[in-house]
């Protein structure tokens, strides 16, 4: 509230959410002295220190061993980590809005949560969705490199319809009058984008309902031999690609689901507990989710890819291909538009 036109005024008590009320001495008129909201809610730890916890975090390291090089406690640094990945998370939807994006690929990458699916009891199996087995849903933009959203779950195609509508919303679609016939052209549709997946049975249902007939779908399946155990590098022997919708025989060339696994790559790199061989791994599934949104934001606004030839300079970032920023972010920056913090 605003204070009246008087310099003469005394404390008078705390409202419900902890701000200090005030009373003037002359009219009476009482006031609430809003505090600025702090990036780190009720923590209190300094900003410095969050900073650099949650740079180690995105950059590779483990819980236990952030804590061993900032001295934080593990419990707080999981705590920092769920704060800090709510607000990527809101940061991302309110930035993935009205984006044009020209060919998207989709993929899920497995990891577990407490413990692995032949671990978990038959009633766990039946009635727990956040143990076990998790899909990481992805999907990548083939030109700007861009992750538009993403979605954790089983691996279902109640999860694929879920995540397919999440992307399509986020992008920009064309209006019904566009693709009438009309001024003497042939009736037709406004493509919004190529999508490309593996032959996962859920999907061309997911795609019908997300975008149906605004967009170039395709099916591609990989063949692999020598895999006979599990993490071992295997052959891949052949491809077979399968236009679903508008995309012809010429055009099936186009179907790839390359960039989208080099990704998986990128995502167990940056992210500790996806490493395979390794003891890390997430006890909650909400951890796993914050994590993930943190890698999301960093990856968009921060990573810069290198370009495809043998020079290895670099590329823009995501979000600056896809016209989302001017300029790299460095790792203070993304903190600052994330949390609002002015300090």
């Amino acid at each position: 509230m605003i204070a009246c036109a008087h310099s003469e005024y005394r404390t008078n008590g705390k409202d419900r959410h902890g701000n200090t009320r005030f009373r003037c001495k002359l009219c009476g008129k009482t006031w609430v002295e809003v505090k600025p909201a702090k990036p780190l809610g009720d923590m209190r730890i300094s900003l410095d220190d969050a900073k650099l916890a949650l740079r180690l975090l995105v950059e590779g390291n483990s819980v236990r061993g952030t804590a061993r090089i900032t001295g934080l406690d593990k419990k707080t640094l999981l705590k920092l980590t769920v704060r800090f990945g709510d607000a990527c998370r809101r940061f991302m939807d309110r930035q993935m809005r009205g984006l044009t994006l020209s060919h998207l690929e989709f993929d899920e990458q497995w990891t577990w949560v407490a413990r692995k699916q032949a671990r978990l009891t038959t009633t766990e199996r039946a009635e727990s969705s956040d143990v076990g087995d998790v899909y990481i849903w992805t999907c990548i933009d083939k030109e700007t490199k861009l992750m538009p959203a993403f979605m954790l779950g089983k691996r279902s195609a109640d999860n694929a319809r879920r995540f397919m509508v999440d992307v399509a919303r986020r992008l920009n679609i064309p209006k019904p009058h566009a693709s009438d016939a009309h001024a003497f052209k042939a009736e037709g549709y406004s493509h919004i984008t190529q999508v490309s997946t593996d032959g996962f049975q859920g999907y061309p249902e997911a795609v019908d309902l997300a975008f149906g007939p605004y967009v170039r779908y395709g099916v591609i399946i990989k063949d692999f031999r020598n895999a006979s155990m599990i993490y071992t590098p295997s052959e891949m022997v052949g491809t077979k690609r399968t236009g679903k919708r508008n995309i012809g025989p010429r055009q099936e060339r186009t179907i790839t689901t390359s960039h989208v696994e080099r990704l998986n790559g990128t995502q167990r790199l940056f992210m500790k507990r996806l490493n395979r061989l390794t003891y890390c791994f997430s006890k909650k599934l909400r951890n796993l989710d914050c994590a993930f949104a943190m890698f999301a934001c960093y990856y968009n606004w921060c990573w810069q890819t290198r370009k495809p030839d043998t020079s290895g300079k670099l590329r823009s970032t995501a979000a600056m291909m896809a016209g989302l920023s001017g300029h790299v972010w460095g790792f203070g920056e993304l903190f600052d538009r994330v949390t609002g913090c002015t300090q």
